[in-house]
């Protein structure tokens, strides 16, 4: 099949994903409920099902959170404090952030049974820390503050014993890492430019580029190294966008839904790509992309039973499997955490969709 015939055939794929009678659902709503309070919102899932993010308590205080799948209200608080849980790898560690008693965010690997035996993961020397990612071998990125106070991106010690890693900048003050891979390849920000870490901390950091303008962030890389994030473009835009890892400045502006922006969070093994994106009103929709940048872009509320009353603003992550966790509003006007199951037309439909745009674009080894 010549490259022209593929895009065509890829792009009437993801044209009849959209439903003809929007009756029709694609993917299995799930709402994943809250601790007692109003709000809540989901993060990431793993290969398992396991969802992590934060809910709001009783006491209208949020807490980080272990979100019981099946929608029955089993949730699991992870802290106490006010707590966001920002990632879960396949092993069940989760980790993210813990506002402890000194009026400090604090990196953190959380006791995944919410019996608190949660570990600081500390800091550089300085105040305050987040951890975002962990990787199926229990490696772990975010942020911390140096000695200076200056945001540094950092591989943290799991063990909490100190021996954090700066990974550096790109010859500036401060840096942020988002996500890491299970080859220990990590990526995030450097002065509002998305940046490859080196993860030994030596500072062979490799800028990302943008979009034609000046910033950009990568905030999520898969197994195969192929990134993802967002930059702006000669418009001043905020783009969605898969990041060329060789630096070499070939970037895939992903597109809208017909707005001015987007913003891509997450890409699973298979190349799939979710996120944000406004549309022609400049309302967020949760947004799956197609992943080559041809503009064939699919508002997930089209593929839900609308009878239900919800609107998806938000797909924060995507598993192997298909299944897609964010936050939305639901039909009493409250922010909360869903679940995605893909119908399994819906699975052959976007395997297919992925096939085709892998035999365009080749993955690249980093």
């Amino acid at each position: 099949m010549n490259t022209k015939t593929e895009l065509i055939v890829l792009a009437f794929i993801l044209a009849i994903a959209v439903p003809a009678h929007p009756a029709i659902a694609y993917y299995k709503l799930i709402d994943l409920g809250t601790l007692g309070g109003t709000n809540s919102c989901a993060y990431s899932i793993n290969n398992h099902g396991q969802i992590v993010g934060y809910a709001y308590d009783s006491s209208e205080k949020w807490r980080a959170t272990l979100f019981d799948p099946t929608g029955g209200g089993n949730n699991i608080k992870l802290s106490g404090q006010l707590s966001e849980a920002w990632s879960i790898n396949n092993n069940g560690q989760m980790v993210g952030s813990v506002y402890d008693s000194s009026k400090k965010w604090r990196a953190t690997l959380f006791d995944p049974t919410g019996g608190g035996k949660n570990i600081d993961l500390g800091t550089l020397s300085g105040p305050d820390s987040q951890a975002f990612s962990i990787n199926n071998n229990g490696q772990i990125v975010g942020w911390a503050k140096n000695s200076s106070e200056k945001w540094r991106a950092t591989l943290f010690d799991p063990t909490g014993g100190g021996k954090n890693i700066d990974l550096g900048t790109l010859g500036g003050e401060e840096s942020w890492a988002q996500s890491i891979n299970d080859y220990s390849q990590i990526v995030g920000g450097a002065y509002w430019r998305a940046t490859l870490f080196d993860p030994t901390g030596g500072g062979n950091n490799i800028d990302l580029g943008t979009l034609g303008d000046t910033e950009s962030w990568a905030l999520s890389i898969n197994n195969n190294g192929q990134i993802v994030g967002y930059a702006n473009d000669f418009s001043g835009n905020y783009k969605a966008t898969l990041f060329d890892p060789t630096s070499g400045g070939n970037n895939i502006d992903l597109g809208t839904l017909d707005g001015w922006g987007s913003w891509a969070y997450s890409i699973n093994n298979l190349g799939q790509i979710v996120g944000s994106a406004e549309d022609s009103s400049g309302n967020w929709r949760a947004t799956l992309f197609d992943p080559i940048g041809s503009g064939n872009n699919i508002d997930l509320n089209t593929l839900i039973d609308p009878s239900l009353g919800w609107t998806l603003t938000h797909a924060y992550s995507i598993n192997n499997n298909g299944w897609i966790v964010g936050s939305g509003i639901n039909p009493d006007g409250y922010t909360r955490a869903y679940l995605l199951i893909p119908e399994p037309a819906t699975i052959a439909l976007l395997g297919l969709c992925i096939l085709l745009a892998t035999k365009k674009h080749k993955k690249t080894k980093i």
